[in-house]
């Protein structure tokens, strides 16, 4: 396969799946590592792909741009699972918390299924099929209606009605975006919504975001900065970031 084939099946599938991993697309095509940089580095330079560690992902998003949950599933997972053992250690047996719909609040999911006694309300369909598989007598999981978005949530009036009756420990929220400006962001509008239903309805709020969220801004903002007690994060954020954070009172 001549260079400019394999660089074009790559862009396919960059554009296709959302990213892709350097170790996946050696074994794909059979040729070295220092190969596959290269050729991520020249489609980077041309302005089509965004080279990130270990992979490339598509250039970032519109506002209004909402990826598939199978495609963001497939970034930085390393990060997101780090992520997820972090945020699993806040959570004690017998609360009540909830999980908003994301790729990271899936990975904390299926650590929670070990957790005893946990009541979980949640918009997102993976993560409610994760605990159902899970099949633990002691587990009530409380899903709520809507309707469906690309990244698999329940979102609108019917899911907002049906948190702002109820009342959890804990929320676990992911976010499309975040920043100093903008808050924490969402590219759907009736996402945003439901998900300040999930706020209000916490006692405490926990975001669940990796570095590669901050200056990410989708059309609707969920809520400030402030909105949230505690961000589990990786340890990439930018020093902006951090100021941002510290200044609004955020561990």
């Amino acid at each position: 396969m001549l260079a400019a084939q394999r660089q074009s099946a790559i862009l396919d599938a960059v554009r296709a799946t959302g990213g892709v991993r350097v170790a996946d697309l050696v074994d794909r095509f059979g040729v070295s590592d220092m190969t596959i940089r290269r050729d991520l580095e020249m489609l980077s330079d041309r302005g089509l792909i965004l080279k990130v560690h270990g992979g490339a992902t598509a250039l970032r998003p519109g506002a209004t741009e909402e990826p598939g949950f199978a495609a963001k599933a497939e970034l930085h997972q390393r990060q997101k699972d780090a992520i997820a053992e972090k945020a699993a250690g806040l959570v004690q047996p017998g609360t009540a918390i909830a999980l908003s719909a994301g790729t990271t609040t899936a990975r904390l999911a299926q650590r929670l299924t070990a957790v005893e006694g946990l009541t979980v309300v949640t918009n997102s369909i993976p993560v409610a099929e994760l605990f159902h598989r899970a099949g633990r007598p002691d587990q009530t999981v409380v899903l709520t209606g809507g309707v469906r978005t690309p990244s698999d949530a329940l979102v609108g009036p019917i899911a907002s009605a049906a948190v702002r009756s109820l009342h959890v420990d804990l929320l676990f929220l992911g976010v499309h975006g975040m920043s100093a400006r903008a808050g924490f962001t969402t590219p759907n509008l009736l996402e945003a919504e439901t998900d300040r239903a999930l706020i209000d309805s916490a006692r405490r709020t926990v975001v669940v975001a990796d570095s590669s969220k901050w200056d990410v801004v989708g059309i609707a903002t969920i809520a400030d900065l402030a909105a949230a007690q505690v961000l589990v994060t990786d340890d990439q954020l930018p020093d902006e970031a951090r100021e941002a954070l510290t200044h609004a009172e955020i561990v």
